[in-house]
């Protein structure tokens, strides 16, 4: 499909819309594309709804040059494409997409009917000085486009998809495009506190969906039903996937999507 763009004023916004139908919004996270649900959309396209996959600030498609890359950005940018589209909209967020997806849900209750969080950080990970402090020199130049190619893998370890080599080339393409690697690098730097303050004041149905060996989380169970509970939604915990179950095993998770997705939009 032809890549569309949303001005957002500092510069633009990369996307593709596929299908027609109730619109569904995809949100990646840091430091991947919007390709990461090239398994799910055919899925909910074949299943009758309007797909749009998104690209963050500084990644894939969309511009740099942007002063934010921050869980409140990508919440701006979602309601605007939203309201670009014609909404309203269900969200799927994954990782940092998750905490967006959350703030924007609280902040335009019309406009977000639904969402669906994939590994979310929808708080701010106990990790102490000494782990933030290694993750950032994991990132720094001249060997952090090289430790994040290798890292990324990591991300999978249950069943990766067959594909995943040419996917991961396709990011350590994308970060060498322009100002990517820094508008990558400001990402990774994001709070998610703004997200934790509104998980109360979001009222939309939600499934989590989170892999049991997902790596970001020390107790990534755990976390799925600490959000879970928060907002009063339904929970999907994937065996053996880590960060992405919705690429590891899209026969597990595709399925749920589709009948979320029939409940949320039955009772709209």
């Amino acid at each position: 499909m032809p890549v569309s763009y949303l001005d957002r004023g500092e510069g633009r916004i990369a996307y593709e819309v596929t299908g027609t139908g109730p619109l569904v919004v995809c949100l990646p996270g840091m430091g991947d594309l919007r390709s990461v649900y090239r398994f799910t959309v055919p899925t909910l396209v074949d299943a009758a709804y309007r797909v749009a996959t998104v690209d963050l600030r500084g990644h894939g498609d969309s511009d740099d040059g942007f002063s934010r890359h921050d869980d409140v950005a990508l919440g701006t940018d979602l309601l605007a494409l939203i309201e670009e589209l014609g909404g309203p909209a269900v969200v799927l967020g994954n990782s940092m997409g998750a905490g967006a997806a959350v703030w924007a849900a609280a902040e335009a209750l019309d406009r977000i009917t639904g969402l669906v969080l994939l590994g979310p950080f929808v708080r701010d990970p106990d990790l102490g000085p000494a782990m933030n402090l290694a993750f950032r020199l994991l990132l720094a130049k001249p060997w952090g486009p090289a430790a994040w190619h290798w890292y990324y893998q990591k991300f999978y370890p249950g069943r990766p998809p067959a594909d995943l080599t040419e996917h991961r080339a396709r990011i350590r393409e994308s970060l060498r495009r322009g100002d990517h690697w820094r508008s990558f690098v400001k990402t990774t730097r994001t709070s998610h506190r703004p997200a934790e303050q509104r998980l109360d004041s979001v009222h939309a149905p939600t499934l989590v969906v989170m892999g049991t060996k997902d790596p970001d989380f020390p107790d990534p169970v755990a976390e799925a039903r600490f959000v879970a509970e928060r907002l009063h939604g339904e929970l999907l915990l994937v065996p053996d996937a880590g960060h992405y179950p919705m690429a590891e095993y899209p026969e597990l998770v595709n399925p749920e999507l589709v009948r979320f997705l029939g409940t949320v939009y039955a009772d709209a």
